[in-house]
């Protein structure tokens, strides 16, 4: 033997130790369960398949702004409530289990608020936080763009200097909610493109979307539901003040704002309505045979599993963590399992799925059905996801 081999250094941890909820949180989720009980009995909405995306209604959002369920996580001083991410964390998976119209907030709650506390000024807080707090102001999210997919870096968008100002010209695509949003953040190039580190000259502009030169133009999905924009910039002007952060730090800036977009647990309950449903098709039925109660056992445990990762990542949170890595991980394989749920319940459950109906299975599986395509898209590829993931265990 020429000699002894070498020991292989260590793999990073891909996700954060578990944790446990506290005990205590186990009266706001009933709480929580308590309104939604009521909110349906009264015929208030109905449950649907991926709700953060598809579910908007700012009434609903006010009456669980009402409740201090919005803006959770945001200090008394800016309207909010100063709780913990890990109750807003309850009230999150509560929300999206029962299948509730959240969209109209998701997208202010989730990350543009921890994103303003963390990086805005003083003036941009103080504009925006309350109205977020209150249900009242909504936002979409500027990053991808034409031919770019999920490269990032590659953004063409850009933003000049001007006298007390920014001038913007550019396009941004598949913009959630921007057709109501109030404002969104944009990742824009502020100065040329650098070959050797395509992650320089990028910066953030806070946008609101009614300035004189936006332009906002509607993406259908195939049933004819508006959900996604592409926004165009005419020269738009953003003052000085709605820059945020710093300039030329956008990607340091965007790539934190991930981790809070893509390790929530709607990476792997927007399909948990249907799985619900798919449960209660085969509890009717006496002739479920020991395969299919394998496979709904599978769906059941790794549900779990990814609750357990996604609650790991919201404790980093919680420190003060960006836990990038876990949370690209998360989103890859949270979504994966989404899709896998539409597959199941399609194969398991003798319903053919029905856009036209009120409620129920079929409504739930045809919603499921023509939203699964963007489930492992949105918010990153997860052939990007993997190579992030790759390169942080130091294999690329």
């Amino acid at each position: 033997m020429a000699g002894a081999a070498a020991t292989p250094s260590r793999l990073p941890a891909l996700v954060p130790d578990p944790i446990e909820l506290p005990a205590h949180l186990a009266d706001l989720r009933a709480e929580v369960r308590a309104f939604l009980d009521d909110e349906r009995a009264a015929g208030a909405w109905q449950p649907r398949a991926d709700v953060w995306l598809s579910g908007w209604d700012a009434g609903f959002s006010r009456r669980l702004a009402e409740r201090g369920w919005v803006g959770m996580t945001i200090p008394v001083r800016y309207g909010g409530h100063g709780r913990s991410a890990l109750e807003r964390y309850v009230v999150t998976e509560e929300l999206l289990a029962a299948g509730a119209p959240v969209a109209a907030h998701w997208i202010a709650d989730r990350q543009i608020g921890p994103s303003l506390l963390r990086h805005g000024t003083e003036e941009q807080r103080e504009a925006f936080l309350p109205g977020i707090a209150r249900g009242e102001v909504f936002f979409g999210i500027g990053m991808s763009e034409p031919d770019s997919g999920s490269d990032l870096a590659s953004v063409r968008t850009r933003a000049e200097k001007v006298d007390g100002g920014w001038e913007l010209t550019g396009t941004k695509v598949w913009t959630s909610g921007a057709h109501r949003a109030h404002a969104f953040f944009a990742l824009v190039r502020t100065s040329p493109r650098d070959e050797n580190d395509r992650h320089a000259g990028l910066s953030q502009l806070l946008v609101e979307l009614d300035r004189p030169g936006v332009e906002i133009r509607p993406i259908p999905l195939l049933t004819g539901a508006h959900h996604f924009n592409e926004v165009r910039f005419d020269r738009v002007f953003v003052p000085d003040e709605r820059v945020f952060g710093e300039i030329g730090n956008g990607w340091a800036q965007v790539t934190g704002e991930l981790a809070f977009e893509r390790s929530g647990p709607e990476r792997f309950l927007s399909t948990y309505p249907l799985l619900a449903a798919l449960v209660g098709e085969l509890a009717a039925r006496d002739d479920v045979d020991a395969g299919t109660r394998r496979r709904v056992g599978a769906l059941v445990s790794r549900v779990w599993t990814l609750r357990t990762m996604s609650l790991a990542v919201a404790g980093a949170l919680e420190s003060g963590e960006a836990p990038e890595l876990a949370a690209a991980l998360v989103k890859d394989v949270g979504t994966r399992f989404e899709n896998e749920v539409v597959d199941a319940a399609r194969l398991l459950a003798d319903v053919p799925p029905d856009p036209g109906a009120e409620d129920g299975f079929a409504r739930l599986l045809a919603d499921a059905v023509l939203h699964a395509p963007g489930f492992t898209l949105r918010g990153g590829t997860n052939e990007v996801l993997r190579g992030i993931v790759a390169r942080g265990m130091g294999l690329r």
